[in-house]
């Protein structure tokens, strides 16, 4: 029988660097109504999980909660002692990390943040939680009173034309036996979709893609940004709960690519406008796939809560 260690959480040593902010929109979120002292909420934790629990709970509103951040400014635990960690916090009801859909019209993008709490919480209150967090996500309409108070917008003036830009162009790469020829960017700016591709291997080298390489992908990339994500939500998608090694960078960002495409946001037409459009997601801790609360339980999508029957 396993004896649970009733110390108090541990306090973050300080680190000479200071924590990150996220990007607006993204980071850390507490849930409402906690008490003020939650040292006694991570006693049975063991160890490292309640080093990291005390660390995150110091932070504050909208501190960056991606693996590199809080490895990095915390001395004690590298990446995947650091994501271990995150994965069984989430197991014990302390955090979720939810994907939101932000802004309106046809500026929209889908935006990670992670909910904590100092009360671990289960399924149940979670699924509720996020539901009303949901709610608070969806567009409100203007009342009468904001339409008739709000000033006049300023006149928008119209931009100065820019020069058209000369055509990529395609050349062939020299040829080996059994190598399939690739078209490759040589001339002009990348388009939003290769120049993704392109960075993945800057932010974690274990996903570093040659230029023919995010050739050929940059098509089903492409597809990703045309559903209304931002390049960084896709550079987040692909890098996220990577394994130690990567031995085919090309055909792991190609699977990835397919299996963690999101869905398709309905156009806003009156036979859609009666469904309201989902404005949040679950994401499971271990590997980032998105899903309803209902799949991903204790923060864990199935596969990755049941390994041997994936």
């Amino acid at each position: 029988m396993a004896v649970s260690n009733l110390s108090p959480a541990l306090r973050a040593p300080a680190s000479s660097r200071a924590h990150p902010k996220a990007k607006p929109g993204y980071g850390k979120r507490s849930v409402s109504r906690q008490r003020h002292d939650g040292g006694g909420d991570f006693a049975l934790l063991p160890e490292r999980e309640r080093h990291i629990a005390g660390y995150v709970d110091a932070l504050p509103e909208g501190a960056a909660m991606d693996i590199k951040s809080l490895a990095r400014t915390q001395p004690l635990y590298g990446q995947m002692a650091v994501g271990s960690a995150l994965r069984a916090l989430g197991v014990a009801g302390h955090l979720r990390h939810v994907r939101c859909l932000s802004g309106e019209g046809d500026q929209v993008r889908w935006v990670t943040r992670t909910f904590w709490s100092r009360t671990a919480h289960d399924n149940e209150w979670w699924t509720a939680f996020l539901a009303a967090e949901e709610h608070h996500c969806a567009p409100q309409e203007p009342t009468e009173a904001a339409r008739v108070d709000a000033p006049a917008e300023a006149p928008v003036r119209e931009p100065a034309p820019v020069p058209a830009q000369p055509p990529a162009t395609v050349v062939p790469q020299q040829r080996t036996e059994g190598q399939v020829l690739t078209p490759v960017h040589t001339m002009g700016d990348p388009s939003p979709a290769f120049a993704a591709l392109a960075r993945l291997g800057r932010t974690d080298s274990r996903l570093a893609l040659s230029a023919a390489d995010c050739a050929a992908l940059e098509q089903a990339a492409a597809e990703w940004l045309a559903r209304g994500v931002d390049a960084d939500y896709l550079t987040q998608a692909l890098t996220a709960g990577l394994p130690a090694s990567v031995d085919s960078p090309f055909g792991f960002v190609r699977r990835r690519l397919h299996d963690k495409l999101p869905p398709r946001l309905p156009a806003p037409t009156s036979a859609t406008q009666a469904t309201p459009v989902r404005r949040l997601m679950l994401e499971c801790t271990e590997c980032g796939t998105p899903g309803r609360p209902e799949a991903i339980r204790d923060g864990l999508c199935k596969r990755c809560r049941e390994p041997d029957l994936a």
